[in-house]
């Protein structure tokens, strides 16, 4: 009966937001203040009944009710409890109900946190964000639906969660990813009702912009927590692999990079309209696209989710919609979105337009390498583009990208006078170079690029140190007040950009320095890597909850003192017979050391052991949670808060008429 209770409370939810996406519009056409007051209502009850609905699909796993074929599919009575509940999204058809419980959250948030947005614009955002509501509701309930039932057959005990989803990674990774992902829904709503009511100027800009920060600060979140989960849990060591689906989470990233930049420009100078819209419709598609590519069948990845391609042409068909309908309301009303204003080559505006080309042709250059595999699959073309691709465009972008954003942030709006500029630049040169050069004099030397990209890490660094202090001394009274009154908007930019640059400088020493070993070895053995000695002491059964694994011991010393003692498994799962290694790992705040026991060897006794050196890759997730952190204090600084003149009945009446 509770999956009932669930099931009626999604197709209820449909029933909402086909009237969130009618009745609001009408009433913002029409001046009819009753009808758009119906938007945020509406908005807020679609979340709870879809609330209902998740919580009836958590029932079900929690007292394994395998008579939902989604939970016959996902789980098992063996299963640990917190595993249960996670495979709520372990699949398809959950992970599509916790996106529109997504989507009805952050619906339910624009109507309740956007009190000081006019009606109208209220009106429009969220039945834009209804209409958007509708395509995945109806997805879901003609194609993935979680609440089929297997009767009057259905199995005893379920077919268990895929091993590779039964981590701690999982309960947070998706959730953060999707947050992101749905998020920018908002700043495409927006987007759109700026065209719908012919209103893109920098209040609009105001409006949208601490929706589409925190999107990205979630999305950036979710990619670092994807990154981290791959490196401990799949086993070979590595954090980022080119994965078509961690493509597919990154282009959303990079273009919604760039939106963010550019509304700080719409908001500034009432500038890059045009741009800006373009951008926010390009960041939604492109996580539409996202979903595609997971759910279409078309890839084979431990990221993807289904197989099913007629699941596949029913998002296709709704990207081609939403893209195709909101760049068509672009192009009526591209017109109006001219604006006279200029601004000189040394100025602020010009480094981040420099900035957004850089970060658009990423996206693109990621997009290339993602579907032209595809494309050369379906005409039966074996089209092979690997790692080597993506570094040789990324490294060059991602120098040069470091490069204009520090010269963006100490350059002035309009202009810039260029003895001015030239006095703030000039110093900052020889402390990066030296900087960056005493960071490369490490053992075993870093190549030339990796030695440029800690120049610019150290640009990057120091310029907005030099900034701050500049900008702490120029308020009154004493440096550390000066500090304290800086806006948090300023103090979030500043972290987000010191945040890349200890990513980068993370991936330059993993890259460069890191040292691996393939070693056969046999208990009693020692092997040495990063100047640890690693000693195979035993080899042994462990039981688990729902599987059992060959445990292995090792002692790590150093300089014959005692550092560690690490423990890498090899799991069979009991449901499936899957094979699994669960590496052990030795967190640093310089480095990790890193172990994991492969196959059984010819030898009795004997094992594959692959051990890994591996500096500063903790560097790469601080890094990411650094710019995400910079994202929530830029969203949570005051002028957000401020209210604009009250939006009085005969002003909504106005605005929807014109």
């Amino acid at each position: 009966m509770t999956a009932e209770l669930g099931h009626f409370a999604v197709w209820m939810a449909l029933v909402l937001a086909l009237l969130q996406s009618v009745l609001p519009l009408i009433g913002a056409w029409r001046g009819n203040i009753a009808l758009m007051s119906t938007a945020r209502p509406l908005a807020i009850m679609q979340l709870l009944l879809l609330t209902i609905a998740l919580i009836a699909l958590g029932y079900a796993f929690y007292f394994n009710d395998f008579t939902l074929a989604y939970v016959a599919n996902h789980s098992n009575s063996a299963l640990p409890w917190g595993y249960r509940l996670s495979a709520i999204w372990g699949g398809h058809e959950g992970s599509l109900l916790l996106w529109v419980w997504m989507l009805a959250g952050w619906g339910a948030a624009v109507a309740w946190l956007s009190k000081s947005v006019p009606a109208t614009m209220v009106a429009r955002v969220l039945a834009v964000m209804g209409m958007i509501g509708i395509g995945f509701l109806s997805f879901m309930l003609f194609t993935s639906n979680p609440f089929d039932r297997l009767l009057p057959w259905f199995p005893l005990d379920g077919a268990d969660l895929n091993p590779l989803l039964q981590d701690p990674g999982l309960i947070v990774h998706p959730p953060m990813l999707y947050m992101g992902y749905v998020g920018f829904s908002v700043a495409f709503a927006f987007a759109v009702a700026g065209l719908l009511a012919g209103r893109l100027d920098p209040v609009w800009a105001r409006w949208a912009r601490p929706w589409t920060t925190i999107a990205w600060a979630f999305l950036t979140v979710g990619i670092a927590l994807g990154s981290w989960w791959a490196y401990y849990e799949l086993g070979w060591g590595g954090w980022w692999f080119w994965d078509p689906v961690e493509n597919a989470s990154l282009m959303p990233w990079l273009s919604g990079t760039a939106l963010i930049h550019s509304l700080a420009v719409a908001e500034k100078r009432n500038l890059f309209r045009a741009w800006t819209v373009l951008l926010a419709i390009l960041t939604f598609s492109l996580s539409l696209l996202g979903t595609f590519l997971v759910r279409s069948g078309i890839l084979t990845s431990v990221h993807a989710f289904a197989n099913d391609p007629e699941r596949g042409t029913f998002i296709l068909i709704f990207l081609a919609l939403v893209a195709g309908g909101s760049l068509s309301l672009f192009a009526l009303r591209a017109p109006k979105l001219k604006n006279n204003a200029g601004f000189r080559l040394l100025s602020r505006e010009s480094f981040l337009l420099g900035n957004n080309l850089l970060l658009l042709t990423a996206t693109f250059v990621v997009l290339l390498g993602t579907l032209f595999p595809l494309i050369g699959d379906a005409l039966d073309v074996r089209i092979s583009i690997s790692a080597p691709y993506f570094n040789k465009f990324f490294v060059p972008l991602t120098l040069v990208l470091m490069a204009l954003l520090s010269l963006g942030m100490i350059s002035n709006w309009k202009s810039h006078r260029g003895d001015a500029f030239r006095r703030r630049v000039l110093p900052l040169i020889p402390a990066s170079l030296v900087g960056g050069l005493l960071a490369a004099w490490l053992p075993g030397g870093t190549p030339w690029l990796g030695t440029l990209g800690f120049i610019m890490v150290a640009w990057v660094v120091l310029a907005h140190l030099d900034d701050m202090i500049r900008k702490a001394r120029a308020s009154r009274g004493s440096f550390f007040a000066g500090l304290w009154r800086l806006s948090n908007g300023y103090k979030g930019m500043v972290l987000a950009h010191c945040g890349l640059a200890l990513l980068v400088a993370g991936i330059i020493l993993v890259t460069h320095h890191e040292i691996e070993r393939d070693v056969r070895m046999v208990p009693g053995d020692t092997v040495q890597v990063g100047g640890y000695d690693f000693a195979f002491v035993d080899v042994g059964p462990r039981a688990g909850p729902n599987y059992d694994a060959m445990r292995g011991e090792f002692r790590v010393t150093r300089n014959g003192r005692a550092v560690t003692t690490m423990y890498p498994e090899k799991r069979t799962y009991r449901v499936g017979g899957q094979v699994m290694t669960q590496v052990a790992l030795r967190p640093g705040l310089i480095h990790d050391l890193y172990v994991a026991l492969g196959e059984p060897l010819d030898m009795p006794g004997a094992w594959a052991v692959r051990v890994y050196f591996k500096p500063g890759v903790r560097w790469i997730w601080a890094g990411a949670l650094l710019m995400s952190l910079g994202g929530v204090l830029a969203v949570i600084d005051k002028r957000y808060r401020r209210r604009p003149a009250r939006d009085t009945t005969a002003q909504a009446v106005a605005e929807g008429s014109a």
